[in-house]
């Protein structure tokens, strides 16, 4: 696995690619992956609460970090078209009663560095650089791009 957050973000999309790629021969398919990534650690999915306490503490102590979104498009010839891009994104100081409150649903559960900037987080997490949609994930723009690079025509276009 790589230390750099770009290969790692790519590396993950393109296997979640081709999981799916090898149940449904000669199909297209899109995948994506989603990394934060600061001060040279990588905040994955928490494990459990502690673990998304710690996540947003340290990330809201860092003052900035990077949210990473990789998307991976495979044609039904199994031929790789591939973007990662970045977003930098800055929070706020985060009052430990909303975070304990926070903790307390499951919102963190299943998001890299434990927040969704379009939910909870939205009030202390702004984008500072980058494009907002790279920090929810794969953005309209991104896949139009990846279906041009293959050459994919939409009908009507």
């Amino acid at each position: 696995m790589s230390d750099d957050p770009e290969l790692r973000v790519a590396g993950h999309a393109l296997f979640k690619a081709r999981e799916v790629a090898a149940q449904h021969a000669r199909s297209w398919v899109l995948a994506g992956d989603t990394l934060v990534y600061g001060d040279g650690e990588f905040f994955t999915k928490p494990d459990d609460s502690a673990h998304a306490r710690y996540m947003l503490q340290r990330l809201q102590a860092m003052g900035e970090h990077r949210v990473y979104t990789a998307s991976c498009l495979l044609n039904s010839e199994s031929t790789v078209f591939q973007l990662v891009e970045y977003a930098v994104v800055s929070f706020q100081n985060i009052p430990e009663s909303d975070i304990a409150s926070y903790l307390n649903g499951t919102e963190w559960s299943d998001k890299a560095g434990a927040y969704a900037i379009q939910g909870w987080a939205g009030q202390f997490a702004s984008c500072i650089a980058g494009d907002f949609e790279t920090i929810v994930g794969m953005s309209e723009v991104t896949v139009k791009k990846l279906f041009a690079m293959s050459g994919f025509q939409f009908s009507g276009e």
